[in-house]
C-alpha cells in the first residue's frame, strides 16, 4: 500500500474535533493537517492558510467546476470542501493526512479512498453538548440553535465510522486518538515491506 493513510475525524459541532485535531497535530510525528476551503468568514484568531482558506462562493463555485475537490459540502449555512492537493502535497512530504470533516465529506473521502480511517468524535452527553455550544462565543444565538438542532442529524451517521471516541476527558480522548493512528500504522496491509525484506534476507544465507 502507497501514499499517506487518510484519518477523517468527524463529530456534532461542540463535541471538540477541532481541539482535538490541533492536539494530534501537535503531538503526532509525520502527520499533517488538511486545510480545508471555506466560504464562511474568518472568526477571531483565525489565519487564512492556517486554519481555513477563506475563499468566496464565486471561487468555491469555480473549485467544484473544476473538479479540484476530493470532497464537498454545505454544513451549517457555508461550504466547506478538501482539495485534492492536499492529499498530493502529504504523499509528496512522506506524511500521513488528518482531514477535519463533517460527516458528507468523510463519505465522499470513504468512497475515492476506502482504506482511509474514520473517527467520529462523541460528546459524554447531550445536555453537555448543548452546553459547550452556549459557551462558545464564536457563534450567534440562532448559530447556535442551528447547530444543536444539526447534531442529532449528525449523530445518527456513527455507524459509518470504523472508531468512535467520546471526549469527556480531553487527554484521555487526545490519547485515544494517538493510539487509534499508532494501531492503524502497525496494520499489516499498510507496511508488508519490512517482513518481505526479511524472508528475502532469509533466502541470501541459505
Amino acid at each position: 500500500m502507497s501514499g499517506p493513510i487518510l484519518f477523517i475525524v468527524s463529530s456534532p459541532s461542540g463535541a471538540g474535533k477541532t481541539t482535538l485535531c490541533r492536539g494530534l497535530i501537535d503531538t503526532t510525528e509525520r502527520l499533517g493537517f488538511s486545510v480545508s476551503h471555506t466560504t464562511r468568514p474568518p472568526r477571531a484568531g483565525e489565519t487564512d492558510g492556517s486554519d481555513y482558506h477563506f475563499v468566496s462562493p464565486e471561487a468555491f463555485d469555480r473549485m467544484i467546476a473544476g473538479g479540484e475537490f476530493l470532497e464537498w459540502a454545505r454544513v451549517h449555512g457555508n461550504h466547506y470542501g478538501t482539495a485534492r492537493s492536499e492529499v498530493a502535497s502529504a504523499s509528496a512530504s512522506g506524511v500521513d493526512l488528518l482531514c477535519d470533516v463533517d460527516y458528507q465529506g468523510a463519505r465522499q473521502i470513504k468512497e475515492r479512498y476506502p482504506d482511509a480511517v474514520g473517527i467520529f468524535i462523541l460528546p459524554p452527553s447531550v445536555e453537555e453538548l448543548r452546553r459547550r455550544l452556549e459557551q462558545r462565543g464564536t457563534d450567534s444565538p440562532e448559530q447556535r440553535k442551528i447547530r444543536f438542532q444539526n447534531a442529532r442529524v449528525e449523530l445518527e451517521q456513527f455507524g459509518s465510522f470504523d472508531y468512535l471516541v467520546t471526549n469527556d476527558d480531553l487527554q484521555t480522548a487526545l490519547d485515544n486518538l494517538r493510539s487509534i493512528v499508532k494501531a492503524e500504522r502497525c496494520r499489516r496491509v499498510r507496511q508488508p515491506a519490512l517482513a518481505e525484506r526479511l524472508l528475502k534476507e532469509f533466502v541470501k544465507l541459505r
